[in-house]
């Protein structure tokens, strides 16, 4: 009997009744730790395009891609958080005179943030 193309490269099959199924194994993948953009951004792929969703895991770089949008998610939202920071005023000295004022502003400042995240990186394909 001649061998298939999956055989001739090196393929085995494992036999499950009378079934010959083929062993197959996602290629390895650098695990990295993919933090709460990352996740969203899963979830979101996920739910509304499930096509890319399967073919990044399918194809191994599903992890990979989620890190390098956590990452640049992460990197945007430290840089927007201090230049709107800045624009509205909100400083140590704010915090030492006025805590709960300092803090009420921060809260919108990264509300903002994270809305304008969502909108460019996290929501999107």
């Amino acid at each position: 009997m001649e061998k298939s193309l999956f055989e001739q490269m090196g393929g085995t099959y494992t036999q499950v009744g009378d079934y010959l199924l083929p062993n197959l194994t996602l290629p390895e993948d650098e695990q990295k730790s993919i933090g709460i953009w990352g996740q969203r951004h899963a979830r979101y792929l996920k739910k509304h395009h499930k096509v890319l969703y399967m073919n990044l895991m399918t194809s191994g770089k599903l992890n990979s891609y989620l890190a390098e949008i956590d990452e640049r998610a992460e990197d945007m939202f430290s840089r927007l958080v201090k230049e709107m920071a800045v624009r509205r005023g909100v400083t140590e000295q704010l915090k030492a005179a006025d805590q709960m004022a300092w803090v009420g502003k921060m809260n919108a400042i990264r509300n903002s943030a994270m809305e304008i995240i969502n909108n460019e990186i996290i929501f999107t394909k």
